[in-house]
């Protein structure tokens, strides 16, 4: 259902529309972000009744021609990242102009000035060099009684109210189709400066001063002809301190006239309705009052829907709730705080009000043209296809209803809106919290995992290089050591063949051939370290490989040995001798493990496109202090004599040159389970080598 039709309006509109109305000039943003202090917390998105932030690389920018000045993400902004255009600079122009200015005071300032005597604040707007300071009550007062004609003219139609410049630009803005019902009556600012000039010369400036940064676009675009310049009361305390003046220092001074009656209530919701004695009768609902954000965007939209009482004649809406709470206000004080603090200036204002005077003063703008026009500028966005909304949702992780959660983290109320946005380039989807969060889990995950991996290559390259640097050491001490050792096994053997079996040396001859036996296997330990022989790869069976390095072993009975070959036809492409050396290294291990009974299980299976040697043993195990030193050259826990230390770190080397990879999981305490320690061998299969 449409809003209700406006018969007689349309042809009003249609004949004001050149009345009051200008063309839109070139103007800078009216609000700004400083970049470096805009934290991503979202909270302008989510109060922006217009949807006219764009978040672009976790930065928050206001879109001039999308932004209606409601001023609501300054005045949210805990960081004070926004910042309003500054009019300062122009008014002070205008003062040292040499021309007369006004200054015309809106309404709100008791509440934004609530320390200040109103006579002093006079006085001090004086002090700055305003030939004229007026309050716009007056001309709030004369608005009033043009809606109230206005109603009475057009008993059939539907205005929406345009005191509020920010309504006006929504409107036109997100709502075009209702640009016709915006009621064609000029806001008091501008009745105010038309009164001001009549009065006192068409040469007269005017400064509108107040609480709304809307009024600074309307006065630029919407009546750049009535209003030279803008200032918000934030502003205008400003400027006061620039320039050193203080309550002290100015004398008491009374408005000059023409003074108002009811205007003064004009900042407060229903105020309008007051001042023109319009009554808001329920039961007949042919006026509806909205303020805040939330909930004129509500009216307007079941208006335009056809939703809305069809009796409903006015709609008086204002962005803020009441302009008290504008974002141009100096105090900080709480809503119903600003509200007593206007009714009690509002009541003092009244005692002893001259009405013949007043009268003579509304008479006297008879005839004032308090008429404008107004254009749709429409910044609607086209939603995308059904297709495009589900691929945008799915990308944030949103495959099904249930995964929307609407929490608004991201500003919008929806995650269809959060989408819209980020499909017109207004948003992005790390906005979305728990797709962030999700994302997030992914990434520390994955850098877990990265963390491990570079653990790992961190520890296996350093462990290379210290065997590269042992293996240069054992082949210098190794060549240099064999000679002299040859001569001494030599010897020591000519020795003990020479002695006969009583002989009381002959033992000592055998500790020296044994002895030096012994080094001599050192010796040809540290030759296999630091070798360098290139391996010599061939198709192997390896099960066939595997029962070759059992029997290499000589394996006591006390040990029972079990043989597990997944695929009894795998192959695999290596050098088979070196290979077997280093299973019979990890078998030799594994029994003098195992000093008493024990199970020896040997194996072999496929992980994908490598091949993984098993030796497990159920022996004393490896404790953790001696872990990260097995592959260490001359390390060993076995007793002197029983070993070099050289058997793991050869094997080592030999699997790394086959590209290959060993691990080793070990507990050596019986609380935590059974003992014992299992090496896994990886190589790559057949065919799958790089």
């Amino acid at each position: 259902m449409a809003p209700p039709d406006a018969p007689g309006a349309a042809a009003d509109r249609a004949g004001d529309a050149g009345r009051g109305t200008a063309r839109r000039r070139q103007t800078p943003p009216l609000v700004t972000t400083f970049k470096e202090r805009c934290r991503v917390c979202y909270t302008c998105v989510r109060e922006c009744p217009a949807k006219a932030i764009r978040i672009t690389a976790w930065q928050a920018e206001v879109i001039p021609e999308r932004c209606i000045g409601c001023g609501n993400c300054v005045r949210v902004c805990s960081q004070h990242a926004k910042q309003v255009v500054s009019s300062t600079a122009a008014v002070e122009a205008l003062l040292a102009s040499g021309a007369p200015v006004a200054a015309c005071l809106a309404p709100s300032f008791p509440a934004s000035f609530a320390d200040l005597d109103y006579r002093l604040l006079v006085g001090m707007l004086r002090a700055l060099g305003f030939a004229v300071v007026n309050e716009v009550a007056f001309g709030a007062d004369l608005v009033a009684q043009e809606y109230r004609r206005l109603l009475a003219d057009h008993p059939d139609s539907c205005f929406i109210s345009t005191a509020c410049p920010a309504i006006v630009g929504f409107v036109e803005r997100y709502h075009p189709a209702l640009a016709e019902y915006l009621a064609p009556v000029v806001s008091p600012m501008v009745a105010c400066a038309r009164v001001l000039r009549r009065r006192y010369g068409e040469d007269l400036k005017t400064v509108f001063i107040g609480p709304c940064v809307a009024k600074k676009g309307e006065a630029w675009n919407g009546s750049p002809t009535d209003i030279d310049e803008v200032l918000t009361f934030v502003e205008l305390a400003d400027l006061l301190r620039a320039r050193g003046i203080a309550p002290g220092d100015v004398s008491p001074s009374e408005f000059d006239p023409p003074r108002s009656r009811l205007g003064t209530l004009f900042p407060l919701s229903r105020g309008m309705l007051q001042t023109a004695g319009i009554q808001e009768d329920l039961l007949l609902g042919e006026v509806v009052t909205a303020d805040g954000r939330s909930n004129f965007q509500e009216v307007i939209k079941e208006f335009e829907s056809g939703d809305l009482d069809l009796n409903a004649r006015l709609l008086e809406l204002l962005c803020c709730n009441g302009c008290i709470m504008g974002s141009g206000m100096t105090t900080g004080a709480p809503h119903f705080r600003r509200r007593a603090i206007v009714s009690r200036y509002a009541r003092r204002r009244m005692e002893g009000f001259d009405e013949a005077a007043w009268q003579a003063e509304v008479d006297a703008a008879a005839g004032l043209d308090l008429g404008r026009g107004f254009a749709a500028s429409d910044q609607r966005i086209a939603a995308p296809s059904d297709e495009e909304l589900a691929a945008i949702l799915a990308r944030m992780g949103k495959l099904a209803p249930g995964d929307e959660l609407n929490c608004g983290a991201c500003g919008y109320d929806t995650c269809r809106e959060h989408a819209i946005a980020i499909h017109t380039g207004l948003a992005e989807s790390e906005m979305c919290l728990p797709y962030t969060i999700d994302r997030l889990g992914k990434t520390v995950e994955e850098l877990h995992v990265s963390n491990e991996q570079l653990a790992s290559t961190q520890q296996a390259l350093m462990h290379s290089e210290r065997l590269a640097s042992m293996g240069q050491l054992a082949a210098g001490i190794a060549h240099e050591v064999n000679n002299p050792l040859g001569v001494v096994l030599l010897y020591a053997h000519m020795l003990l063949e020479e002695a006969a079996k009583g002989d009381p040396h002959r033992a000592d001859f055998e500790m020296i051939a044994a002895q030096a036996d012994r080094c001599k296997k050192i010796v040809a330990g540290l030759l296999d370290f630091a070798r360098q022989n290139k391996v010599l790869l061939q198709e192997t069976n390896v099960a066939k490989m595997v029962l070759q390095g059992i029997r290499s072993v000589p394996i006591p009975e006390r040990i029972e040995v079990r043989v597990e070959n997944a695929d009894p036809g795998l192959e695999a492409e290596v050098d088979r001798d070196q290979m077997i050396q280093v299973l019979t290294n990890l078998v030799s291990n594994a029994v003098e493990a195992m000093p008493e009974r024990g199970m020896l299980t040997v194996g072999s299976r496929c992980e994908g496109d490598r091949i993984a040697l098993v030796v497990a043993d159920t022996g004393t195990g490896i404790s953790k202090a001696n872990l990260n030193k097995i592959f260490e050259p001359f390390f060993t826990t076995k007793p002197m004599g029983k070993g070099t230390g050289l058997g793991l770190p050869v094997s080592y080397g030999i699997i790394k040159m086959h590209h290959g990879d060993i691990r080793v999981e070990s507990n050596d305490d019986p609380a935590k389970g059974p003992t014992g320690t299992t090496f896994t061998v990886t190589v790559p299969r057949l065919g799958a080598r790089e």
